[in-house]
């Protein structure tokens, strides 16, 4: 249990760190007690598990695949969360050359024990992380742990299967990403524990089929991460002409609605389709090259207002600034060293975030060990102990006095383009309004069951 802790608040510390925002949606849905299986999509590299020991309120067993146990860095932590491992087809077999089904007779043992001792396991059943907004093709573990664990030796134990989708913006991006974990409500399994013993392929097959449908309800799926972008284009246009739809979950309904009617249109009228597609691009330069946001071109700025701004955070950036440049000394170094560590590894865009956890997590011990030296050397036990207790609230104070200036830049050259072209934001905002108004023409051409189904449909090659 200790552990477990642990992990939990190393996890929370960490995400709240790298990500400028993390949002839990359907909390409520998480059993306070009793067996549980949480199941994810998989699209951020060890970043989801952290997610996911973050969100779910209770000790959450993760399975990893075999080959991480035996990574320096990343070993421990596997340990320190208790995670099982999973030997997968694709790894290479072991010295004794046993095949992976062999070497997974210890996971299926202590999952089931596990769930039947009433703990909580978390599973990603594509398999593998990839950086696509897609869901991939399940394998069945996950039908096949939870079905084994209901019918062993003893009776049922009421497993909940909780379907979990991760959502990203920017995952790989140091302050500048944001994470949405959205979990529904549990998928029913009766069913297919009732046909598992007389069929139990049957029931594996339909178990997982419904954990796909149920994942791609809290999912938002793209063919490519362009088309990704440009929906969340119009769905921060929709957002600012609907106001009060401020909740993670309500936004992300929209943008899956976006990209279903999308796949749809296609098949219908591609050319139609194809030209609203060029206007939200064409809007989306524009706006970004102007330097605005969706959110400027909704208020109004004066010369008073805009001078109000500037007094306000130039004093709040001066009486920050000592603070800043005391945590930017501090971590100036390794900060640009981790930088330069995940550039020269050139991981995937899946991995990217979990190279800067890790790189981080190396270097800035490393560099803090000779400052420590330094400061006990010439300022004594007193200067160590400050050193030492500055260390974390510094590096966060640097980070974001640091992203505060940045904003503050950008705001004030959006206000200067505003009020020193008086109709710039009206002509956005009837661009922006006519785009509306072409997606709701659109979004009657499509039927209502296309666009409240799990599984999005896809046209035909």
């Amino acid at each position: 249990m200790l552990r477990a802790w642990v992990m939990r608040a190393f996890s929370r510390a960490v995400l709240a760190v790298f990500y400028r925002r993390v949002e839990i949606i359907g909390a409520e849905h998480v059993p306070a007690a009793g067996p549980l299986l949480v199941a994810a999509n998989h699209q951020n590299g060890l970043v989801d598990p952290m997610l996911l020991l973050a969100a779910v309120r209770r000790p959450l067993v993760p399975l990893a695949k075999a080959t991480l146990f035996r990574h320096p860095v990343v070993a421990p932590f596997l340990w320190l969360a208790g995670a099982i491992p999973v030997h997968r087809r694709e790894d290479a077999s072991d010295t004794a050359g046993l095949s992976p089904a062999q070497r997974n007779t210890d996971l299926f043992a202590r999952s089931i024990a596990a769930l039947r001792g009433g703990r909580s396991i978390g599973i990603f059943p594509e398999g593998k992380s990839q950086p696509e907004p897609v869901l991939l093709p399940l394998r069945t573990g996950a039908a096949r742990l939870l079905l084994a664990a209901e019918t062993a030796a003893g009776g049922a134990v009421g497993v909940t299967l909780l379907p979990v989708g991760l959502i990203f913006h920017e995952p790989g991006v140091f302050r500048g990403g944001r994470a949405v974990v959205w979990i529904g409500p549990p998928v029913p399994t009766a069913d297919c524990v009732a046909v598992y013993r007389a069929e139990p392929e049957t029931a594996v097959r339909r178990l997982t089929d419904r954990l796909a449908v149920a994942l791609r309800e809290r999912m938002v799926e793209a063919d490519d991460r362009v088309t990704l972008r440009l929906a969340r284009v119009v769905e921060a246009a929709w957002h600012e002409e609907a106001p009060g739809e401020e909740a993670a979950g309500a936004r992300a309904e929209f943008t899956q609605r976006v990209l279903r009617a999308y796949r749809y249109l296609r098949t219908v009228d591609a050319a139609r389709v194809e030209r609203f597609r060029r206007e939200v691009e064409r809007y989306a330069k524009d706006r970004e090259l102007a330097g605005l946001s969706e959110r400027h071109l909704s208020q109004r700025y004066t010369a008073a207002t805009a001078w109000r701004y500037a007094a306000r955070e130039g004093f709040s950036l001066l009486v920050g600034f000592p603070f800043a440049i005391v945590g930017g000394l501090i971590h100036a170094l390794p900060y640009k060293a981790t930088a330069l560590a995940v550039r020269a590894a050139g991981p995937d865009a899946d991995e990217q975030a979990t190279y800067s956890i890790a790189a981080a997590m190396i270097l800035f011990p490393l560099a803090w060990a000779p400052e420590a030296w330094l400061v006990r050397h010439f300022l004594g036990p007193v200067g160590l102990a400050v050193f030492l207790a500055a260390l974390v609230p510094s590096a966060f104070f640097a980070f974001t006095w640091r992203e505060r200036l940045q904003r503050v830049g950008r705001e004030a050259q959006a206000l200067a383009r505003l009020l020193g072209h008086g109709d710039l934001a009206r002509r956005f905002v009837r661009r922006r309004r006519a785009l509306l108004d072409e997606m709701e023409a659109l979004a009657r051409l499509v039927p209502e069951e296309v666009m409240t189904a799990g599984r999005s449909p896809r046209p035909s090659s």
